[in-house]
Parts: structure tokens; C-alpha cells; sequence
């Protein structure tokens, strides 16, 4: 499977103590999600330029 899925996959699991905590009203942990959001956005980013690479090149890699 793609690295970029399983770190994508890695960050989401990291930060679901954070997003607990900042549902508890955790102001320092709503930053963390939000660190951690645009680190995912970024993950997800070039997981989708990937699979243009796989789409354009007519199959897997």
C-alpha cells in the first residue's frame, strides 16, 4: 500500500487524543488538532498527486 496512505492513516490515529481532549474544552489541545489538520491536509495533498501519477502512467508503480 501507498506510504503516503499509511502516514496519512498514522497522523489521523495520533491525533484523536487531542481531538478528545479539545471536545472536553482543552484550549491548548484544539491548536494541536489544528497543527495536526494541516499536516494531514498536506499528507492527503501529495497522496492525491500520487494516484494522478499511477492514473496518468496507466496503472501501479
Amino acid at each position: 500500500m501507498s506510504q503516503n496512505y499509511d502516514q496519512l492513516v498514522e497522523a489521523v490515529n495520533a491525533c484523536r487524543e487531542d481531538i478528545e481532549k479539545a471536545e472536553a474544552g482543552n484550549k491548548a489541545a484544539t491548536s494541536r488538532v489544528r497543527k495536526s489538520m494541516q499536516e494531514i491536509k498536506a499528507i492527503a495533498q501529495e497522496l492525491r498527486k500520487e494516484m494522478l501519477e499511477i492514473r496518468d502512467a496507466g496503472g501501479t508503480k
